[in-house]
């Protein structure tokens, strides 16, 4: 299993802000996930920068996850800052998502 991702701190988060470093933003949003949502049940992929597998549920360790959110990290922001809806997201087609407990609405926004 992938070694956890990690928060940034708040200075750096600020830079990471004002510097649109989506990398850095996707991955420290997608900690606060895990944390917020830990388990195993769902991945959550933001590809090419990061995935993460959270909310409770049965424990996934090989091939295709019973359920999977995938989305690009524009999109994945917004959801993690509230500037975007989760239903606002998947109507117009931004987030992919299938399988049981696919759905982060419960969870979202990460501030």
């Amino acid at each position: 299993m992938p070694a956890r991702l990690r928060r940034l701190a708040p200075a750096a988060l600020a830079d990471a802000v004002e510097a649109g470093d989506l990398r850095s933003l996707t991955k420290h949003f997608m900690a606060v996930l895990e944390d917020r949502a830990p388990g195993h049940s769902v991945e959550v992929r933001v590809p090419p920068y990061a995935a993460v597998q959270v909310i409770p549920g049965v424990r996934h360790t090989r091939g295709t996850p019973p359920a999977v959110i995938e989305m690009d990290a524009d999109t994945w922001i917004a959801l993690a800052t509230g500037t975007l809806a989760w239903a606002d997201a998947e109507a117009a087609g931004r987030v992919r998502a299938s399988g049981e407990r696919a759905d982060l609405t419960a969870y979202l926004p990460l501030d």
